[in-house]
């Protein structure tokens, strides 16, 4: 069994419990204050107690331990409640109605052509053949080879050796430095678009996209606050803020792209930055970086 208890109720109740206890205090004080006004000093004067244990109250009419079953019970009850009252306690979300600004978020999208693959270049021309004429040879130049052998009375002169001195290695030039990491292009029109998480259980893709855009509004406009600023001076508009929905749905690279002043864009970037992670757009099944424009009006009314 399900019991949900509103705050107005838990607040009600409370103040019941309140009320009762302070008549509970106030004819408990009216009593013992009328009991005073008897003369129980004579009474008991001459009293002969029959046990010690009746002795230990010195007048039995002003006994407060004779009705603490019944404060302990009322405590009992009073706990009980207000356990039922917090475990029943149901607080809903301000609801934001965001019928009348579904249709902004269409207005500054762009439009593009998904990107198909590049054709394969051409293959490279066929090699020419080269022929050589006969004409084109160079001469060939006769040489005489002379005797160069050697008998017993042949003078032989040693060699000349020259020694050169020993130079140390140079160092090894230093490792080249590693390659910069290459930025993953950033897609305007994906063929899945990013959308704004709590509607992935939605199966029809127009469904979700409506319903994802719904709870993107109504976080946005249930997060902002209006600037005082812009509010004294009656500043009104559309402020567009612009960023990227990363691989892994997370936001970066915010940035306000048109302002209208009063810190209106500012206030807008900064619920931009409060949006828990995004279901990431897809290129051919891909998780890529998409960038995304949204636009957040500003209504005096």
């Amino acid at each position: 069994m399900s019991f949900e208890t509103s705050t107005s109720m838990i607040e009600y109740g409370m103040l019941s419990i309140l009320v009762i206890s302070g008549i509970i205090i106030l004819v408990l004080k009216s009593h013992f204050r009328n009991l005073e006004k008897l003369n129980l000093t004579e009474k008991y004067k001459n009293w002969k107690w029959s046990s010690p244990a009746e002795a230990r109250t010195k007048y039995p009419e002003l006994d407060v331990f004779k009705i603490s079953g019944s404060l302990r019970i009322y405590g009992v009850m009073v706990a009980l409640i207000m356990m039922i009252f917090a475990f029943s306690w149901t607080n809903y979300d301000k609801k934001v109605d965001v019928s009348n600004l579904l249709g902004t978020l269409d207005e500054v999208i762009e439009m593009e052509t998904p990107r198909t693959a590049e054709p394969p270049p051409p293959p490279p021309p066929p090699p020419q053949v080269v022929q050589i004429l006969a004409t084109d040879l160079p001469d060939i130049e006769t040489r005489v080879f002379e005797d160069q052998s050697i008998d017993e009375q042949t003078a032989i002169e040693p060699p000349i050796i020259i020694r050169r001195e020993t130079q140390a290695a140079p160092p090894p030039p230093p490792p080249p430095p590693p390659p910069e990491p290459k930025e993953q292009e950033i897609f305007k029109v994906v063929e899945d678009a990013p959308i704004f998480s709590g509607c992935e259980e939605v199966l029809d893709k127009a469904e979700r996209q409506k319903c994802a855009e719904t709870k993107l509004l109504e976080f946005i406009y249930s997060k902002i606050s209006y600037p005082p600023m812009a509010r004294e001076n009656g500043v009104e508009g559309m402020v567009y803020i612009q960023f990227v929905v990363e691989t892994d749905g997370s936001i970066s690279k915010s940035n306000i792209i048109r302002d209208i002043g009063g810190g209106c864009g500012d206030e807008a970037l900064r619920v931009v930055n409060m949006m828990p992670n995004w279901n990431p757009g897809k290129q051919r099944g891909v998780p890529v970086r998409v960038m995304f424009t949204l636009p957040v009006k500003f209504d005096l009314k």
